[in-house]
C-alpha cells in the first residue's frame, strides 16, 4: 500500500493526473447517475471547513486554541473529513513536513465536540503533540497520505508549500470506475464497445473482487495469519473485513455482495427496516422464521442479525458479520 501512494505522489504529472477526468465530465454523460452520487456521503468524504454542510457547527474561525505548557498557538482547520452522518475529524498542516489529526471531532449524534477517537483523554502538555495525533508528510508508513487518498479521488499532488493537493474531493465516480480519460476519449469517436471495455464496472466483478475493492478503504477481509480481535468493537467498523466471515456471504456463492444492499451511487438508507428485510426475504422467504410469526409488523432483520455496535461514545455501527446473537453480545455471532 505504502508504494502505491508513494507512485501516486511522484508520478509523472503529464502522465497519471491526466487518466482521471473528473466527476463533471463524467456527469455530461451520466448526469442523473453523477447528480445522486454528489447527494451521497461517499462524494462529502473531504472538504475544506468552510464548504462543509455542517460548517456552522464547527469550531468559531475554523480554528482551535491550543495551550501547550507555556506556548498558546491557533491552527487553522484545513480539512473537515467525513460527511458526518456520524462524526467529522479535522486535519491541519502544521509545516512544510508536518500535518495533525485533530484532538477533537466533531459529532452529529452530540451535536458537539468530543475527544476523537484512539486520542488519549489526558491531554499532552508540549507542542505538537497538545493538538492532537501528528503525522509526517512523507513517513514511510504513509499514514496521513492514506487517509487524504481514501477521502479523495485521484492522484494526490503537493502544492508550494508541500501541502498534500488532492485531485478532486470526496469519493466520486472514477474512485470505484477507475481513470476515466480511455473510457470517455473511445466514447467521443463512437466506439462504444472500447469505452466499455476501458471502464471499470463494479457491477460486473465478482464478489470476491468487489469486497476487496471496497475494502481499500473500509478494511479488506483478513488475510493469511493476520489476527483480528474481534472481541474490540472498534473493529466492527471494518465492514467487509466483518461480511466476509458471514455465512450470508460465503454461502451465497457470489450472490450476495456490498451493493446487494447498498446503492454505490446514493446516499446510505438508514432506518429502512422495510427495505433491508425485503433484501433478506430474497433468500429467506421459503424458510418460516423460527421466532417470529410470518408477515409480523415488528419484523426487523437487520436489528436482530445485525446488531448495533457503539465503540466509542457518540458511533454506532451495524456489525456487518450477519448471523444469530445473544442479547447483550453484539460483537460476534453465537452462530
Amino acid at each position: 500500500m505504502t508504494v502505491k501512494f508513494w507512485l501516486t505522489l511522484y508520478a509523472c504529472s503529464a502522465i497519471a493526473p491526466a487518466q482521471y477526468v473528473g466527476a463533471p465530465v463524467c456527469g455530461s454523460c451520466h448526469a442523473e447517475r453523477v447528480k445522486q452520487q454528489a447527494r451521497s456521503e461517499h462524494a462529502r468524504a473531504l472538504r475544506q471547513p468552510a464548504e462543509h454542510a455542517l460548517a456552522q457547527r464547527f469550531p468559531a474561525g475554523f480554528t482551535f486554541h491550543i495551550v501547550a505548557g507555556h506556548e498558546e498557538k491557533r491552527v487553522p482547520i484545513d480539512w473537515a473529513f467525513g460527511a458526518g452522518d456520524q462524526a467529522v475529524t479535522f486535519v491541519s498542516q502544521l509545516d512544510e513536513n508536518t500535518y495533525v489529526e485533530s484532538r477533537f471531532s466533531y459529532y452529529t449524534r452530540a451535536r458537539g465536540l468530543d475527544l476523537t477517537p484512539g486520542h488519549p483523554a489526558k491531554p499532552k502538555t508540549k507542542w505538537p503533540d497538545a493538538a492532537g495525533v501528528v503525522y509526517r508528510t512523507f513517513d514511510p508508513d504513509a499514514a496521513i497520505l492514506r487517509c487524504f487518498q481514501c477521502h479523495s479521488t485521484g492522484p494526490l499532488s503537493l502544492g508550494p508549500h508541500m501541502e498534500i493537493v488532492p485531485a478532486e474531493l470526496g469519493v466520486r465516480c472514477e474512485t470505484c470506475h477507475g481513470p476515466g480519460e480511455a473510457h470517455v476519449d473511445a466514447a467521443l469517436i463512437g466506439n462504444l464497445s472500447a469505452a466499455r471495455g476501458a471502464i471499470q464496472n463494479p457491477g460486473r466483478m465478482s464478489a470476491a473482487a468487489e469486497i476487496e475493492l471496497c475494502g481499500d478503504c473500509h478494511r479488506k477481509p483478513q488475510q493469511g495469519e493476520t489476527a483480528t480481535n474481534w472481541n474490540d468493537s472498534w473493529n466492527a467498523r471494518h465492514q467487509p473485513l466483518y461480511f466476509a466471515q458471514s455465512a450470508c456471504f460465503r454461502k451465497s456463492n457470489g450472490a450476495f455482495r456490498c451493493i446487494t444492499c447498498h446503492d454505490p451511487h446514493g446516499p446510505l438508507r438508514r432506518n429502512g427496516a422495510e427495505f433491508y428485510n425485503a433484501k433478506c426475504a430474497r433468500c429467506h422467504a421459503e424458510k418460516p422464521h423460527p421466532v417470529l410469526s410470518a408477515g409480523s409488523a415488528s419484523d426487523n432483520c437487520i436489528g436482530c442479525h445485525m446488531p448495533e455496535v457503539s465503540p466509542r461514545p457518540h458511533l454506532q455501527f451495524a456489525n456487518h458479520w450477519i448471523g444469530v446473537y445473544r442479547e447483550g453480545a453484539p460483537l460476534k455471532p453465537a452462530r
